[in-house]
């Protein structure tokens, strides 16, 4: 089903942290609450979420599950995991060992709910509504932690099947009469498989046409919603990353990834125009396009701040590191942007910036080099020069850099006599 989500926090202290970089929603965490969160990493995604699938966790909905668990279920749950962690155990097997109580006293304090007032009670707990109605696939998920692991193991060795027909035999053996299950293992496999699309061809061998409604006659409807919330959560890395001299590398890999994703279903599969998936890829599309494009008009401005003179107080011509640093991300982020243009709606706009960089970046690069001829001692209009070349290789090809590259080498030789 698909349905919006809001936001929360959680609290606690206490524990050793699993050896993994935590998010910031993650830090206020307890050992024990982050050993939790690493148990499902495969199968968790974060905001922002406008469509909710069974085949995930929200990172959000399952904090707040936890501090429920530690504050009205269990509230002894850090003493135990920091015991077991002092007794020798890593914080991944300390959490193993604290989950068969946890699900117990879980499935205890759920079978109380029996009237309207105590689930309604039960709701506040927890958060609000949309945790409410996530705490059954937070509990499956739990419980079939072992068979999410395989799944990883699943994904990697499927990843090196060459035919479709033996990868098709290959998904078959899953569990496909439990749909809720076999959500959860799709969602660890597909984050194992660099080429999503060959999923789906596979699906369709299986299922003897490429389209929705034959897709998820076969069973396969669990591997199409992974899929797209696998596209859902690349969304993360676009706009954060964007702002000021965020990780562009993140931003890149995730735009990639995203349209690989995006593309195994939205151009391998025929899709109904208003069916679930043809709704879905059209809204991830725009959500995509609307995080990418004040980025992309800030591209041609960032490249001509970045190859002006910039003087310091005494007047001296200076460095701007950050905005050569913005430039490069900016044609490093275009480039991207071209490879996956197919799967955003950002055509018109895609094209006016890579002309209008194409232009900049001659014209400004030669000026730099005709600087750099006159005065090669420059450190200044070196770093310059350095960065307008790669720019010139990112939004041309190497042979053209390689050829500014060698007129920057010359000037520098015959400067050095």
């Amino acid at each position: 089903m698909a349905s919006p989500t809001g936001a929360t926090s959680a609290k606690k202290t206490g524990g050793e942290a699993p050896k993994r970089g935590l998010r910031r929603d993650e830090l206020a965490l307890s050992g024990a609450g982050q050993a939790l969160i690493a148990a499902l990493e495969p199968v968790i995604v974060d905001e922002p979420l406008h469509f909710i699938f069974d085949t995930s966790v929200s990172r959000k909905h399952l904090i707040r599950f936890w501090t429920w668990v530690a504050r009205d279920v269990m509230p002894d749950i850090e003493m135990k995991f920091d015991g077991f962690v002092e007794a020798g155990n890593a914080p991944d097997a300390a959490i193993e060992l604290c989950l068969p109580e946890i699900l117990s006293a879980t499935r205890t304090a759920l079978s109380e709910v029996v009237d309207f007032d105590a689930n309604r009670r039960l709701t506040v707990q927890l958060g609000g509504e949309e945790v409410r109605d996530r705490v059954d696939v937070i509990l499956l998920a739990l419980r079939s932690r072992s068979l999410i692991n395989k799944a990883r193991g699943f994904g990697k060795a499927a990843a090196g099947i060459a035919d479709d027909a033996s990868l098709g035999v290959a998904l078959q053996s899953l569990p496909l009469k439990d749909q809720a299950l076999c959500a959860l293992l799709m969602h660890t496999i597909v984050g194992q498989i660099a080429a999503p699309s060959r999923l789906v061809s596979a699906a369709s061998h299986v299922a003897g046409r490429a389209t929705e409604d034959a897709i998820r006659g076969a069973g396969f409807g669990p591997l199409g919603d992974a899929i797209l919330a696998h596209a859902q959560h690349q969304l993360t890395a676009l706009a954060p990353a964007l702002v000021g001299l965020g990780d562009f590398d993140a931003a890149c890999r995730a735009l990639d990834r995203f349209h690989k994703l995006s593309r195994a279903i939205g151009s391998y599969l025929e899709l109904g125009r208003n069916s679930r998936w043809s709704t879905i890829v059209a809204e991830l599309t725009k959500q995509a396009s609307l995080r990418l494009e004040p980025r992309l008009r800030e591209i041609s401005g960032d490249i001509a701040q970045s190859m002006r003179r910039a003087r310091d107080s005494q007047g001296n011509d200076r460095v701007d590191t950050d905005r050569l640093l913005a430039a490069l991300n900016g044609m490093y982020l275009l480039s991207s942007v071209r490879e996956a243009r197919e799967s955003l709606a950002l055509n018109a706009l895609f094209e006016q910036i890579w002309n209008e960089t194409g232009q900049s970046i001659e014209i400004l690069v030669k000026r730099t080099l005709e600087e750099f001829r006159v005065d090669p001692g420059n450190q200044a209009v070196g770093k310059r020069l350095d960065t307008g070349i790669k720019m010139a290789e990112i939004r041309f090809n190497s042979e053209y850099a390689e050829v500014l590259s060698r007129a920057r080498d010359k000037f520098s030789r015959r400067a050095a006599g």
